[in-house]
């Protein structure tokens, strides 16, 4: 795709996965092609990322100017090192999770599933528009499709458990975004006078310390999707959606649409140098630190598998949050790198999870003796998967964690560097006893497996856990670059 200038690459990028979505609602009576319209667009999308990446490697930073909606206000993209991380993670992603897809809402007998690829496809759209946004404006418009377009999958068993936590869904994200992340954007343009991504960011002499501090707030709580507590709530009653809705959750786009708009905040509009001369994101190294062990917790003593991992995002995710109020380039470098390898790891221990549910119809962890005997492939997959949740090498999971205790070492912030060793033991009190009763108490059935696309994509997953790790090239390349735009 080198004949093609950047500008239409990421017109393309936006552009495939809406296309995906009319060729999904055109031909949804005849599965096959729907599925394979969806495989094709997930294929052409990584395509189109992978040659901006190449792109942005060596220096470029497209830019698309879309459309101006008024004075001052206008929907355009720039890719920089941060934006091309999260579009990367999530073009990837896309692939193995349409391949997991198929084996899934077929070996389930799910309802509605045109519904539920358009939907996924616009997701995606809406999360290449958030990562290549030029100025918060951008960014909040795909932020609002983002959630809009993800209601219809939460929902998509339609039960009264299922309509429960779509409104706590939407209530959430929306009210969030309405009532705290869209006044600070405003806030930010009137102080600022603009609301263009600076590398070294925007404010820098524009407020005083204290309304820095509140500034900030309104941004961290504004930006929901992060779950930072309290504002968390809605991602494990979420659980309730199929388990390729849950991967696209906490994975693919929507937690990382979230710890991203904190990160791009903190670098492109504050500042790390602002940040770190204000104090503006110190109250939020307790405020993670906060979420990261109390998730971890309650993830401990959770007997259902689903939220179990879904407390444990949450705790994750505030190691990105934790990287961002460090506010330090060695932190930044930690947040990236993190972004990526709690994707691929995440994403294999949902993928995990739904096939156990799928072949076993077991949700609980106390119900899992033996299932590592019976079902080797998946659970060989979950052990990578955990094990890069706590952090150990060869794991991609260690690398992003390094760079955070790094920078907090450095910093001499005991409180943070007591927060990740904490965490990190708690992690493995919660994941090891899953691996110790899958593997070494006795199975009570045949060996079998859940329907080759699941084991293919689970297995491509964990696979990508470990070799993030050994060739860690790119997305070290793309983090290290984030500071310098």
């Amino acid at each position: 795709m080198t004949w093609l200038g950047d500008p239409i690459l990421l017109a393309l990028a936006l552009g495939i996965p809406a296309l995906v979505t009319l060729a999904i609602a055109g031909v949804g009576r005849w599965p096959d092609l729907r599925e394979a319209s969806t495989l094709l667009g997930a294929v052409l999308l990584f395509g189109v990322v992978m040659t901006l990446l190449a792109h942005v490697l060596g220096g470029a930073r497209p830019e698309l100017h879309l459309a101006t909606v008024a004075p001052g206000l206008t929907l355009a993209l720039k890719v920089d090192p941060l934006g091309m991380l999260f579009a990367a993670v999530a073009a990837t992603l896309w692939i193995v999770n349409s391949l997991y897809s198929i084996g899934y809402m077929r070996g389930n007998d799910e309802p509605r599933q045109t519904i539920f690829y358009a939907c996924f496809a616009i997701a995606i759209s809406a999360t290449m528009g958030l990562a290549f946004s030029g100025n918060l404006f951008t960014l909040f418009v795909f932020y609002e499709i983002l959630s809009l377009s993800t209601y219809p999958l939460v929902t998509h068993k339609q039960t009264p458990a299922a309509m429960r936590a779509g409104r706590v869904y939407l209530l959430t994200l929306i009210g969030a975004s309405m009532v705290l992340l869209l006044p600070a954007i405003v806030w930010t343009g009137l102080v600022a006078g603009t609301l263009d991504f600076h590398t070294g960011g925007i404010l820098s002499g524009k407020l005083g310390n204290g309304a820095m501090a509140l500034l900030f707030a309104l941004f961290v709580f504004g930006a929901a999707k992060a779950a930072v507590m309290p504002l968390h709530r809605w991602l494990p009653a979420a659980m309730v959606a199929p388990t390729p809705v849950s991967a696209l959750l906490h994975a693919v786009a929507v937690v990382k649409a979230g710890v991203f708009t904190i990160l791009k905040v903190s670098v492109s509009v504050f500042g790390i140098e602002t940040l770190q001369t204000s104090g503006a994101s110190e109250w939020l190294v307790y405020v993670a630190g906060f979420t990261i062990v109390a998730a971890s917790i309650v993830a401990l003593r959770a007997d259902d598998l689903k939220r179990r991992l879904a407390y444990s995002t949450i705790g994750q995710l505030s190691y990105i949050v934790l990287a961002a109020a460090l506010a330090s380039p060695v932190a930044v470098i930690g947040a990236g790198l993190h972004i990526a390898a709690h994707a691929v790891s995440k994403i294999t221990l949902f993928f995990a999870a739904g096939s156990v549910y799928t072949a076993e119809h077991v949700t609980k962890v106390s119900q899992m003796d033996g299932i590592g005997r019976r079902m080797p492939w998946t659970m060989g997959a979950f052990a990578i998967g955990a094990l890069s949740m706590i952090g150990l090498p060869p794991t991609a999971g260690f690398l992003g964690k390094w760079f955070i205790l790094d920078a907090a070492t450095g910093a001499r912030d005991w409180f943070a560097v007591g927060v990740i060793v904490v965490s990190t033991v708690l992690n493995a009190a919660y994941f090891l006893p899953i691996l110790t009763r899958a593997f070494l108490r006795p199975a009570n059935g045949p060996r079998q497996e859940a329907p080759w696309p699941m084991v293919v994509a689970l297995t491509a997953t964990a696979a990508g856990t470990v070799l993030l790790f050994l060739f860690p090239g790119v997305p070290f390349g793309l983090a290290s670059m984030i500071m310098g735009g």
